[in-house]
């Protein structure tokens, strides 16, 4: 008996020696085992919530074995009871057919919020026992069901808003009623083109009131994430082997290129001006009105992403994306800079398997100590409708070597230790902070600007996002941030200003002029909803400002010019005396879609000065003016080139 005992335990033993030493680790970090078959099978999407405790989405009713599993399946709680990163205890939270192949999951101290297309369902603990007492539906549609195109998890962002998208099979929100939701700018939020196509990013409050469609044209946008900024950034995969999938930062009002904005064709379809490069034609890059990568990533399946705004890893991960690359069997960094007014980035290997194919890499959540939680669906093949192995399912933890698991045990009764929590790099940590604070409301403000008198930028940025919303206190905590050193501080300035009662056009004249290109960015697009001239003054001085080769700039011009192009492009033109023809001058016209435009993408392609190899990019723009205006200036360069 002892003999089998101890045979038993060297099984398990050399079993997470296997497992731990398939993997290749960057300098400095340690992986561990903390989970495995029997206790799990298939996960997807994980969370962790403030006590530390890592919940996770169960798949085993996904493609070829929907049915196979006739309870349901399961959301599960696991809790690591002696800090060695090894969980010891497994919860049930909820199992039903209700959470079939979900494929999302966000956490929160006083609800749960599960995606599982076409629905989504937000489940409450009433009593405390870790089990599901009651569910709601937040938000249903014609998304198609078990499809991991569809529906992705939400997250929490800094403003007190809710963060989530849908791939390239949602299709459409529909209320509990089943009526096609409208978002607050009074659009259907559907998957019919004109104007939107694909799938989308979408901002709600916390009960799923005041929807709004922040960006448009994605394939399969598995997950979005939120930095305290208020920044948005995802990945995107491309048609299965084209090695073009994606890391998107979110310009609001963005179409990025999936489809053509024309005609919903796909990448294929032959256009005018169509770059011989797969990578830059599958995206429509070569199309104005498309808002370019920050890095394209090769073959793969991206899946699961966060910011990491935890200290506890190396110092080259703080504040950067982490990235679950389940094709090629992966987890990834992407140390971003900036270009122009947008950003680039580069790309460091966290944890790579060196031979197991079968290692799929679903999502990536923060722990409270900072430590990294990786979801491991653990199968031969990914995604597509194909499930080969559901006696299988893995967690991970990354952390500095020797690193123990620690719950920080943080507390929120008062404004400084809500302030304190505040500081966690942990969503759910920071959302019963965030709470806290707004429920104290004017009593909460000093400790709040001692925190925004810190030094830590992101950490001023949380506190900035709640003093900013003080009841009759906006204006003046706007015009604080403004005159920050900080341009990152002063973009949320702005972000600020467009969620909040404060006139937003005095705000833009005032920092339509600042030298962050970042920060003239987010004012172009802040002008999207606004109209008449004083918009038009606005946009002019920005366009003024674009400096060639910017796409970023220049695609947010487009943007905030939308449905005002022909005042935007008169004020412009007027303010710079109508010598437009230079580099940055030739880019906005061709952006431009106002009357005018296409009579002055003709002069271009006329002069002799256009090198040849630029001159199909102008014939693509006239595509996007209207037909008539389109036609005469088509005309006009035939007569001009008998």
């Amino acid at each position: 008996m002892k003999f089998l005992f101890f045979t038993l335990v060297l099984l398990v033993l050399l079993k997470e020696v296997r497992s731990e030493s398939q993997f290749a680790m960057d300098d400095g970090l340690e992986l561990t085992l903390s989970a495995s078959e029997p206790e799990i099978l298939s996960l997807s999407n994980i969370d962790v919530d403030h006590e530390g405790r890592v919940w996770a989405c169960e798949v085993i009713n996904y493609g070829p074995n929907k049915g196979k599993r006739k309870e349901g399946d399961r959301i599960l709680i696991m809790e690591d009871k002696d800090g060695d990163g090894k969980m010891d205890e497994f919860k049930t939270f909820y199992q039903g057919n209700e959470v079939n192949a979900a494929m999302g999951l966000c956490v929160l101290s006083d609800r749960v919020i599960v995606s599982v297309t076409p629905n989504v369902w937000v489940f409450y603990d009433d009593n405390g026992d870790d089990k599901a007492d009651r569910k709601e539906l937040l938000f249903t549609g014609d998304g198609a069901e078990c499809h991991d195109h569809s529906y992705h998890s939400l997250v929490f962002g800094p403003d007190g808003n809710m963060y989530w998208n849908f791939g390239n099979t949602g299709r459409n929100l529909r209320t509990k009623q089943g009526n096609i939701l409208r978002d607050v700018h009074d659009r259907n939020i559907e998957d019919k083109g004109k104007p939107f196509w694909g799938g989308m990013v979408f901002r709600s409050d916390l009960d799923g009131n005041n929807i709004e469609i922040l960006a448009h044209n994605f394939r399969n946008n598995y997950e979005v994430t939120v930095d305290s900024f208020g920044s948005l950034w995802q990945s995107d995969n491309d048609d299965d082997g084209n090695r073009a999938t994606r890391i998107n930062y979110i310009l609001e009002g963005g179409n990025y290129g999936y489809l053509d904005e024309l005609t919903g064709e796909g990448w294929r379809k032959e256009r005018v001006g169509m770059s011989p490069n797969v990578q830059l034609r599958h995206w429509h890059l070569n199309d104005p009105g498309v808002v370019p990568n920050v890095l394209q990533t090769g073959a793969g399946a991206p899946t699961g992403i966060t910011v990491y705004e935890g200290k506890l890893l190396p110092k080259q991960y703080w504040n950067q994306l982490i990235h679950c690359e389940s094709g090629v069997n992966v987890v990834r960094a992407y140390p971003v800079q900036e270009d122009g007014a947008g950003y680039k980035a580069g790309s460091i290997e966290v944890m790579k398997s060196i031979n197991d194919k079968s290692f799929r890499p679903i999502d990536v959540a923060v722990a409270p100590d900072g430590s990294l939680f990786i979801s491991d669906w653990y199968d031969p093949v990914v995604g597509g409708f194909q499930q080969r192995d559901i006696a299988k399912g893995r967690l991970y933890r990354i952390a500095p070597e020797g690193s123990k698991y620690l719950n920080p045990r943080l507390t929120f009764k008062t404004p400084k230790e809500a302030c304190n929590s505040l500081k966690n790099p942990n969503y759910c940590v920071r959302y019963k902070a965030w709470k806290t604070l707004q429920g104290m409301g004017e009593k909460a403000e000093e400790a709040l600007l001692e925190l925004y008198n810190s030094s830590d930028s992101r950490v001023r940025a949380r506190a900035l996002w709640l003093l900013g919303k003080c009841n009759g206190r906006e204006q003046h905590y706007i015009d604080m941030a403004l005159k920050d050193s900080d341009p990152n501080i002063r973009t949320l300035a702005v972000r600020l200003a467009r969620q909040s009662s404060v006139p937003l056009f005095k705000v833009l004249k005032k920092i339509s002029t600042d030298p962050s290109p970042k920060v003239r960015m987010e004012c172009a697009i802040s002008l999207t909803h606004l109209h008449g001239e004083a918009k038009a003054q606005v946009w002019a001085t920005l366009a003024k400002l674009h400096v060639a080769g910017d796409r970023w700039s220049l695609e947010a011009l487009g943007i905030g010019a939308s449905d005002d192009w022909d005042s935007c492009l008169s004020s412009w033109l007027e303010m710079i005396n109508n010598n437009w023809d230079t580099p940055g001058g030739r880019e906005i016209i061709w952006r431009s879609r106002a009357k005018q435009s296409a009579k002055l993408i003709a002069k271009i392609i006329n002069n002799k000065k256009t090198p040849l190899e630029e001159r199909p990019k102008f014939f693509r723009a006239l595509d996007f003016q209207s037909a008539s205006h389109r036609d005469e200036a088509l005309l006009e360069i035939l007569e001009s080139n008998p």
